[in-house]
């Protein structure tokens, strides 16, 4: 296991959480030196908040966690493609690498919708996509169908 893999299965773990409260299940965390700086899962409904993404939880935790805003010398693992909010938040936390696991064809803001990292911002982080997709994807898409039969049978 690579240690790309090995810090993605910690924002699975986060994603984990999320489904198990009925959120969609986005997982994230920030490693700074080989140690979870941040963590956070997706709350949007349960906090009723649309700042709620992973994402933001983890950058959050890790702002806090280490005295600063500028997380120049972390990276962030997350299990789906960042959308436009989260890809600032990356440029503005000055993150320095990116790990997504599972493209998103919808609001992807890194690479499926379009490249915000490629735009001319003062920052530019690395990025990977990629890193267990199928297992990042394949929660999602459990997810979607247990509530699509859920509404199903609520009818």
């Amino acid at each position: 296991m690579t240690a790309d893999e090995k810090f993605m299965q910690l924002a699975v773990e986060q994603a984990k959480k999320a489904y198990q409260i009925g959120e969609v299940p986005i997982g994230a965390v920030v490693i700074k030196d080989g140690e979870v700086a941040g963590a956070g899962y997706n709350r949007r409904e349960t906090g009723k908040n649309a700042l709620y993404h992973a994402e933001l939880m983890a950058i959050d935790e890790a702002c806090r966690k280490l005295g600063g805003w500028r997380l120049w010398q972390c990276e962030l693992y997350v299990t789906l493609e960042p959308c436009p909010m989260c890809a600032g938040a990356i440029i503005n936390s000055r993150l320095r690498r990116i790990v997504y696991g599972c493209d998103d064809y919808k609001a992807g803001s890194v690479k499926s919708v379009i490249n915000l990292f490629e735009l001319p911002y003062n920052h530019k982080p690395e990025y990977i996509g990629g890193v267990l997709a199928d297992e990042c994807s394949a929660m999602l898409s459990d997810f979607f169908r247990e509530l699509r039969e859920r509404k199903k049978i609520d009818k």
